[in-house]
């Protein structure tokens, strides 16, 4: 087959985003805190932007700023600095005595209580990784050893169990099997008890010592009934060991004690606190939307720098310039634009939940009725991909508590078109709340009383909303006395 060069014509359509478009798109998925920083950051590259200062009239602020300009400069008649106690009168040992005598030495004013040591401020908690290395440089033992350890505590999860094996241990630190355990058996000395285990077992085991419960039921129902513990068999385990089964739920009562998770004390997971982007205040029966705006710099055109464009100044500037402040100016206009249509598209999204989800924000959780993104998209005539842009990483604050936009997106469940799978969850997790604990509700229970309240829901749907929801098994639920 011969190769040839030809020429064709062909019609096609494209949709090309050009910048200006991308920063929209950009600015419309953007959180109130990354919409912040990004405004603050154009502020600082686009002369053309400033910031509005609430109060404060356009035509003062001009006014201020070229007095600034135009203030004279007074220069003393030595460039030397003077000293502070010849241009006032008073001197630095009398100002620090009155300090001392109204109680307020050392930088912190005295209102009776103990004031904290100066080293004590500044003081941060230890996380399991410090703590650890604490002990080991505080512990006797080998050069080696230590070596080996650091590098056992270094893979330690959160949760304070090792991740990795001993062998890749001992390879990693370039050592013998032997060193590794002698360095896994110190950490286990270590406090937390239980830290440095393999998993749950062996970290309830390692917590026995410190206790004195060594060669004690606890510890033969931890190493002989693991099995029918975990799955709460406390019968079958009685029978297996041969021992009463008050023995065996005192013993347990003791295993409940014991902490599972070692290292999450020394977690440094802080809160995180969330700033709504829009609020839904409910008054005389109509809801109001109000946007928030707070930390949000309020953009305007700088008057000083379109002054530099107009006919009667364009001529003095070179083309390099000129083309540099029309683009700035372009894309100043372009993102306060931007900004505005995403504060509009934001307002319609909220009003178009509400229109849908009314009955939810008056009566609760149970009104929740089912709603897409696709629901949205067509009763304010957009693209699914821009409510989904609106929706993501913002949330709400309303009666009803702080909520994520996505909340209010859930898909219909079997047999009632005009309920949610979240409200489904929500029956599913006050059933389970109020229950018998020594007779708790399994699965096929769940769908009979669902099926009892017109809500017809397969067996494993029940099982996927209750994990989803965290919630135990009901033979892991089930109490003992």
């Amino acid at each position: 087959m011969a190769l040839e060069n030809k020429l064709e014509l062909k019609l096609g359509q494209k949709l090309i985003l050009t910048p200006q478009l991308q920063q929209s798109i950009k600015l419309l998925q953007l959180p109130l805190l990354e919409l912040s920083q990004n405004l603050t950051q154009e502020l600082m590259e686009n002369p053309f932007l400033e910031e509005t200062i609430e109060g404060v009239p356009e035509e003062s602020m001009e006014i201020s700023e070229t007095a600034k300009e135009e203030e004279p400069q007074v220069k003393t008649h030595d460039d030397t600095e003077e000293p502070l106690e010849k241009l006032f009168d008073f001197k630095t040992s009398d100002y620090f005595e009155s300090r001392a005598s109204d109680g307020r030495d050392l930088g912190y004013f005295n209102d009776g209580t103990e004031a904290l040591p100066p080293f004590d401020y500044g003081t941060k908690k230890p996380d399991l990784y410090e703590q650890l290395l604490w002990q080991l440089r505080l512990s006797r033992r080998t050069e080696q050893v230590g070596k080996v350890a650091e590098v056992i505590i270094s893979n330690l999860n959160g949760d304070g169990y090792l991740q990795e094996s001993l062998e890749d241990i001992a390879r990693t630190a370039e050592v013998n099997i032997a060193t590794a355990q002698e360095a896994l058996r110190l950490i286990h000395e270590f406090d937390p008890p239980g830290v440095g285990a393999k998993d749950l077992q062996e970290c309830l085991l390692l917590q026995l010592k410190p206790l004195n419960l060594e060669n004690t039921i606890v510890e033969k129902i931890l190493t002989e009934g693991f099995t029918e513990l975990n799955s709460r068999k406390y019968r079958q385990l009685a029978a297996r060991l041969k021992m009463s089964l008050e023995d065996i739920l005192v013993a347990i009562k003791i295993i409940e004690g014991l902490d599972p998770k070692p290292g999450r004390n020394y977690t440094k997971d802080e809160a995180i606190h969330i700033t709504p982007d829009v609020y839904v205040e409910e008054a005389e029966g109509e809801f109001i939307i109000m946007l928030n705006d707070e930390g949000i710099p309020r953009l305007r055109l700088s008057n000083r720098y379109r002054k530099l464009l107009t006919s009667k100044n364009k001529n003095e500037l070179s083309p390099e310039e000129k083309k540099f402040l029309e683009e700035k100016m372009r894309a100043a206009l372009w993102l306060i634009k931007s900004l505005d249509q995403r504060n509009r598209t934001i307002y319609r999204v909220t009003e178009s939940i509400l229109k849908f989800q009314g009955e939810f924000f008056r009566q609760g959780i149970g009104f929740l009725k089912p709603m897409t993104l696709r629901d949205v998209a067509t009763d304010l005539s957009m693209h699914e991909s821009t409510i989904s842009r609106v929706t993501s990483n913002k949330y709400l604050q309303c009666p009803r508590g702080l909520l994520n936009f996505k909340f209010f997106f859930s898909n219909s469940v079997s047999g009632r078109g005009d309920v949610s799978s979240t409200s489904v969850k929500e029956i599913i997790k006050e059933l389970i709340a109020s229950e018998d604990t020594k007779a708790p509700l399994s699965d096929k229970s769940l769908v009979e009383i669902l099926k009892g309240r017109e809500i017809n829901i397969a067996h494993r749907t029940v099982a996927k909303y209750r994990e989803e929801l965290k919630i135990l098994s009901h033979l892991r639920r089930k109490k003992w006395t």
